[in-house]
């Protein structure tokens, strides 16, 4: 196995935003691109998930735990030992946070939890818990999988609707 993949969680309704979120310029990036450029000095290769890029797993509509779930997949079956996540409305992560999720895995940010650190092994594991249905937070299935949560020392940014985003 190599390294690290990143993957930006791009597939959310943006109902909130209005629009596709995602795609949403922020300066002279799209959200989702100023997202891929905060992973890749952390990373081998960055990958958008969700949408029509790589669909969610098992299915759509399942929230950021279908983007993770695809991530996990895409990254084992391209033999990628962990995969570092982050959401595309998340366009402002300091560099720390990363580091610090890097020496633990599986490890997510508690403030944001789609940021997070995990195994391309536990993509299984995943897929089960959601077959299963109950908890589909991204916490909830990371304490099932004994995820140690990381705090940041500072607030990270995320964009649920175009006042967050003109706040930026």
């Amino acid at each position: 196995m190599t390294g690290i993949l990143g993957a930006v969680l791009i597939g959310g309704r943006s109902s909130r935003f209005g629009s596709d979120k995602a795609q949403a310029m922020f300066g002279d990036r799209s959200l989702a691109e100023h997202a891929a450029a905060a992973l890749k000095p952390f990373v081998q290769e960055v990958v958008m998930i969700g949408g029509e890029a790589v669909p969610d797993l098992p299915g759509p509509g399942l929230g950021p735990l279908g983007g993770i779930a695809a991530a996990l997949d895409w990254g084992a079956s391209r033999g990628f030992r962990c995969v570092l996540t982050i959401g595309c409305d998340m366009p402002r992560v300091p560099d720390e946070v990363f580091e610090t999720l890097l020496h633990r895995a599986p490890a997510y940010c508690s403030d944001a939890p789609v940021l997070g650190l995990w195994p391309s092994a536990l993509g299984a594991h995943l897929l089960s818990y959601l077959e299963v249905g109950g908890d589909r937070s991204v916490r909830g299935w990371a304490r099932a999988v004994g995820a140690i949560p990381i705090a940041s020392d500072v607030v990270i940014p995320n964009v649920n609707t175009r006042d967050d985003l003109m706040a930026l």
